[in-house]
């Protein structure tokens, strides 16, 4: 038996109300699945630094997390919100502050059917979600405390809104400006929880062009004018996000990314999985614009091959990264991996395309169980105790101090990293192992400044705040300057204390000294 290429079906009539009604459980049942997927483990790696921002800030006072807003982190601060109120009722243990990040990922798993539904036919949508759920850029962002997973949710969704408007006929006018208005919000609340959402202004326009019915010119006046609000409505978290751009000033120390990389890590991670995908895609693409490539089975239909619709999902998942890409050589850095996450529903849809052009129904199914075994040794590997940044271990440091460390201890922070890996943040993020710890070194805690960390002062000058102190703990990072320098140390040493214990957690030393 060989395996032939067929064209994906798109219902030319499309789909009615009772299809409609009979597909939502089918999502419902699928975006449990994607919940199920992401939150299984969630809770195993330690916090990271990102995710420090993310709880640290919504861990503040209303006004202070407003303060902090005004001069970082804009960009974050609709999440931050929202995040602030699920600690209040939930805690901020890793399964709590992860747990909204899955629910989301759930969501845009069902997103991603139901559009996959719409613009190619139900056995696509099926495969879609499945793939989606887990893809390993999905799988990631649905186990981390960032704004990643609600934007991707709300990019599914405002597309599927988009589609259903520019496809029907709404029977008033004044459902019309209700559907219009909902998708501007949408739209909107999309860009305000990551700017780079507003990348898929461009694949909505496509979307506009070449899927409204009869070509009315109404529908393309409505629609920029609900893109135009949504932008107006977004504008203020966009003029902060501008005047706050030095962030991700860092972007430009690091090896910039080129096309084949971002290829592979964007959202497949394995270049074995990547290579899979994208000929999953090629596939679709010639089981679709090239019909020679066509081995129909008797039997099989073939009314219309969803040309309009294959184009609007490649633009989706092309556009933003080759802006993004070509931004960030030629203009500013703008780029990294994660930052394509919204992109995911995109490859997942291509790709179920071109699994659905294989025939027989076997090749499907197995190519279907290929994608997940080729994905689940990254999705394991998330879920390891160190998968967070490299071998974030703030957690498994926190542990050793609770049991160990003792009221009246002092502690002492590597402050020679960049922020958001300094150990320091293991006694915001797992607060219960510090208590009754002497900070020797802090000099305004994040709360009450307007940014987003902790203000210190060095050792040198703090060493009067070890009067009466009989045990120091001091963390540092493996190959930082500081632990190179051991200035910390001479100066502990000069104050009177020894080692008495260092141990290597994974990137973090914790050394015991005692006079």
């Amino acid at each position: 038996m060989t395996i032939v290429l067929a064209s994906p079906l798109v219902e030319a009539s499309g789909p009615t109300a009772r299809d409609r009604r009979g597909f939502a459980g089918t999502a419902a049942l699928l975006g449990l699945v994607g919940f199920l997927v992401s939150a299984a483990g969630s809770w195993q790696p330690s916090y990271w630094g990102d995710e420090a921002a993310s709880v640290l800030s919504a861990e503040r006072p209303i006004p202070s997390l407003f303060r902090m807003l005004g001069n970082v982190d804009a960009v974050h601060g609709i999440y931050y919100l929202l995040l602030h109120g699920w600690i209040n009722l939930f805690g901020a243990s890793e399964f709590a502050t992860r747990l909204p990040s899955a629910v989301f990922i759930g969501a845009a798993t069902a997103g991603t059917a139901v559009l996959a539904r719409m613009l190619v036919n139900p056995r696509a949508a099926v495969i879609a979600a499945l793939v989606f759920a887990m893809l390993p850029r999905v799988t990631y962002m649905g186990a981390e405390t960032r704004s990643t997973a609600l934007a991707t949710l709300i990019g599914v969704w405002s597309s599927v809104l988009l589609v259903h408007v520019v496809r029907s006929r709404p029977a008033t006018a004044t459902r019309s400006v209700t559907l219009w208005a909902g998708y501007a919000v949408l739209l909107a609340a999309g860009i305000g929880v990551f700017i780079y959402a507003a990348l898929l202004v461009p694949v909505h326009a496509l979307v506009v062009l070449l899927l409204r019915r009869q070509r009315r010119r109404s529908t393309v006046l409505a629609w920029t004018a609900a893109a135009a609000v949504a932008l107006i409505l977004a504008s203020p978290i966009l003029v902060w996000s501008i005047a706050q751009r030095h962030q991700v000033s860092f972007l430009a120390h690091r090896v910039q990314a080129g096309v084949l990389d971002a290829a592979v890590q964007q959202w497949f991670g394995a270049p074995a999985l990547a290579f899979l995908a994208w000929l999953l895609i090629a596939v679709g693409c010639l089981a679709t614009f090239v019909p020679r490539f066509l081995n129909r089975p008797a039997g099989f239909p073939l009314e219309r091959a969803p040309r309009a619709e294959l184009l609007i999902l490649l633009a989706w998942l092309i556009v933003p990264s080759t802006t993004l890409l070509i931004g960030t050589h030629l203009i500013s850095p703008m780029y990294s991996f994660r930052y394509l996450s919204f992109c995911a529903p995109a490859a997942a849809i291509l790709m179920a395309v071109g699994i659905v052009g294989l025939r027989p129904r076997w090749a499907q199914a197995l190519t279907l169980l290929l994608v997940v075994v080729l994905a689940a040794p990254g999705y394991l590997a998330q879920r390891t105790e160190f998968a967070k940044d490299n071998g974030s271990d703030w957690r498994q440091t926190a542990d050793i101090l609770r049991t160990e460390a003792r009221p009246r201890d002092a502690v002492v922070f590597d402050e020679s990293t960049r922020p958001s890996r300094r150990p320091r943040l293991a006694m915001h993020l797992y607060p219960a192992a510090f208590v009754g710890l002497n900070d020797v070194t802090l000099d305004q805690p994040f709360q009450d400044g307007d940014g987003l960390w902790d203000s210190t002062i060095p050792l040198a000058d703090a060493t009067s705040r070890l009067a009466g102190t009989h045990r120091v703990w001091l963390l540092q990072n493996v190959g930082s300057s500081e632990t190179t320098a051991g200035t910390d140390l001479d100066v502990l040493r000069q104050a009177g204390f020894s080692i008495a214990t260092s141990r290597t957690i994974n990137r973090t030393i914790l050394i015991e000294m005692t006079r």
